[in-house]
């Protein structure tokens, strides 16, 4: 039986893709516009809104790309592997977080407002930075919160896509448990909800960074908990 309508091109998704990316990162998402999205591409709305047919669909898509790369290492250490692994949970939320504040450098907002995108700015402190932003909004973070409850099946795409994600944050702790590194019948599942919750208050409730350094004190402390006792 010859499948219905055309095959989905490879190519077309990711000129879609790279031109959101690129727009959502310079201007956030108020400023994420599929129609010049679509315009940036080279493609017809027509083929966009088949594939995204809101906005939300297409953030979403977005982060989901930009996720694709996070590969977690598994160098035998629980105690260096996790930190890395969160800081790399944290640098996602970051980079939403940042979605947009510096389009006055590109000249997409007046020259009277401020480029204070965080992460270019130097740790004053030299170490984890405790002090918030001086905007403490979560950005696009909290948007793709808010997609989820507009569109039930943007919640059932975000769903899997965080379950892929923290499926392989379970393995790596399992293979702890494995080696010895941490206790018999620890709850993976509900150490990492611990860990990775605690990433998500900080940007959407506090407002204040998250780091390596902050991700080491996390881990630090919740192993401590977990960890087979020393002899």
């Amino acid at each position: 039986m010859t499948p219905r309508g055309r095959p989905r091109r490879a190519d077309v998704d990711e000129g879609v893709l790279s031109a959101a990316t690129e727009l959502l990162l310079q201007r956030g998402y108020a400023g994420l516009s599929p129609d010049e999205v679509a315009e940036r591409a080279g493609v017809a709305k027509t083929t966009l809104y088949r594939r995204w047919p809101t906005k939300d669909h297409l953030a979403l898509a977005v982060v989901a790309r930009l996720q694709a790369g996070d590969e977690i290492t598994d160098s035998g250490d629980i105690r260096r592997d996790l930190p890395a692994y969160l800081e790399k949970i944290a640098a996602g939320l970051n980079r939403m977080r940042a979605a947009g504040r510096g389009a006055a450098s590109a000249g997409d907002q007046p020259d009277d407002q401020p480029d204070d995108r965080p992460g270019d700015q130097p740790d004053r402190k030299g170490g984890d930075q405790d002090e918030p932003d001086d905007d403490r909004g979560a950005g696009t973070v909290a948007e793709l919160v808010a997609a989820a409850a507009r569109h039930p099946d943007v919640g059932a795409l975000e769903r899997r896509m965080y379950a892929e994600r923290n499926a392989l944050a379970h393995a790596l702790l399992h293979r702890a448990v494995e080696r010895g590194e941490l206790r018999p019948g620890l709850d993976v599942e509900a150490l990492f909800d611990q860990l990775a919750g605690a990433l998500y208050y900080r940007v959407l409730i506090t407002g204040l960074p998250v780091n390596r350094a902050y991700a080491e004190r996390l881990v630090d402390t919740a192993l401590r908990g977990a960890a087979v006792p020393k002899e």
